[in-house]
């Protein structure tokens, strides 16, 4: 019976992708942005990245069955995105459409050397790429992160599959591959509010994959141009640093950093942008928004709303506590050394991708998006993880809903304080809790190996 509903089951898999690729095709056609060319176009971009994320898989695993098993998560991804492509979000209509209006209107890449946005300069080229275009440009910018979106789940599964190489024939790498297509804060993301911190995810995920494979260079460039995307690519590229103490990276590798970012702004130098521009950017934004939080579920939301304190000193407090999680594992990676081995570079990226913004400050809720999507690939690859997993998900999401929403989901009192996001930082808490404790056990586990033998 078992091995019978193993042979029906991808057939209807690919059967029910199918039909949710023609409903795909059937909500592109009634979009309410453009023309009827316009619609097609879309339409057939969904598809052209449906075929792509197939594609993908079987390169990947040459396995049809695995094809049409994929071709589920596939369509019903494509699907979800579709019916979100006529959304615009405030962030949309306050910022992305004014830029592209400025490309548009002051000659497209020429426009690139001046004064627009505060994105680093690999989005700009894109921006001033779709001025010349006549589709809509909301539909064009979220068709770009969707088409990031594929990326990012063939980035997990790339991931997940060496934690999972003992297992002959483990399912885990597709699982991972379907469940980034579909985890909520990826599809609201770039498909519903139209931003692009997956652009920057898929280059990590990618990047830990050859990391795990042995390639240290490309992973290196790799996060050299997620860097250039957006700055919150640093939360885990401490990473490497443990790689380096541990002496499974060269020192002489670290530079390749330095100049994947550099050959991501050399065009813009070109055209004549300043690089004093390029470089404040981050500078910029780190001085963009003053408050303590913005809508995360970071440490600070322990904090009573209303209540007076000494923010500077708040703020610094949290840097320290940030930096001192990342000295803490860069000294646990110099003393491993060799005992550093896949399992433990794994959950040392998922401490680093849930602690550090935890604790810093200025904090949105997209920029645990790198902790959604390894806390994924890490329980895909072991269910014991599916905790730490749902945890983070779920804190995620609920705070995308704070913003999306304008409105706080579960307020509570307590002795007289009113705390906004409470349960959001304490899921978030116990996310990174968690991934300690299995981190602390790991490391245990690997010492009495080690005095065993």
């Amino acid at each position: 019976m078992n091995n019978l509903w193993r042979k029906r089951l991808p057939p209807l898999c690919g059967a029910v992708g199918g039909v949710l690729l023609a409903g795909t095709a059937w909500v592109c056609a009634r979009l309410t942005q453009g023309g009827g060319g316009d619609r097609l176009f879309v339409m057939l971009a969904l598809l052209a990245m449906a075929a792509l994320a197939a594609a993908l898989i079987w390169c990947e695993s040459r396995r049809p069955d695995w094809v049409l098993l994929a071709l589920l998560p596939i369509g019903a991804a494509m699907l979800i995105r579709a019916l979100s492509l006529d959304h615009a979000s405030l962030d949309y209509i306050d910022f992305l459409s004014q830029w592209y209006k400025h490309f548009k209107t002051n000659g497209g890449v020429e426009a690139i050397a001046g004064s627009v946005g505060d994105y680093n300069v690999p989005y700009l080229y894109f921006m001033a790429a779709i001025s010349y275009s006549d589709v809509p440009d909301l539909y064009l910018i979220k068709l770009f992160s969707i088409l990031w979106d594929v990326l990012l789940a063939w980035g997990c599964l790339r991931l997940t599959r060496p934690l999972t190489r003992g297992r002959v024939g483990s399912a885990a790498p597709l699982i991972a591959f379907g469940a980034a297509l579909l985890l909520p804060t990826v599809v609201l993301n770039g498909a519903y509010w139209g931003q692009c911190d997956v652009i920057y995810g898929a280059l990590a995920m990618h990047a830990a994959a050859l990391t795990l494979e042995g390639n240290h260079k490309a992973a290196i460039a790799l996060m050299g141009a997620a860097f250039s995307v957006k700055l919150q690519a640093i939360f885990v590229l401490p990473l490497w640093g443990v790689l380096w103490l541990a002496k499974k990276v060269k020192f002489w590798e670290l530079w390749v950093f330095p100049l994947a970012y550099l050959g991501t702004i050399v065009p813009a130098l070109l055209m004549g942008k300043p690089l004093g521009d390029i470089l404040g950017v981050y500078l910029n934004q780190m001085g963009e928004y003053p408050r303590l939080v913005l809508n995360a579920p970071s440490v600070y939301q322990f904090i009573p709303y209303g209540t007076q304190l000494n923010e500077a000193l708040a703020s610094k407090l949290g840097i320290a506590a940030a930096g001192a999680l990342v000295l803490a594992l860069l000294g646990l990676g110099l003393w491993l050394g060799n005992r550093l081995d896949r399992e433990l570079v794994m959950t040392v990226a998922v401490v680093l991708c849930v602690g550090v913004p935890f604790f810093l400050p200025h904090m949105h809720e997209r920029y645990f998006f790198l902790a959604d999507v390894f806390t994924l690939c890490w329980a895909c690859a072991n269910r014991r993880r599916v905790p730490a997993a749902v945890l983070a998900e779920g804190a995620s999401l609920a705070s995308y809903l704070v913003y999306l929403r304008l409105k706080y989901n579960c307020v509570l009192t307590l002795g007289g304080r009113t705390f906004v996001m409470p349960l959001e930082a304490l899921a978030m808490m116990a996310a990174l809790v968690f991934a300690m404790w299995v981190l602390i056990g790991q490391v245990r586990e690997r010492n009495n190996r080690e005095e065993l033998a």
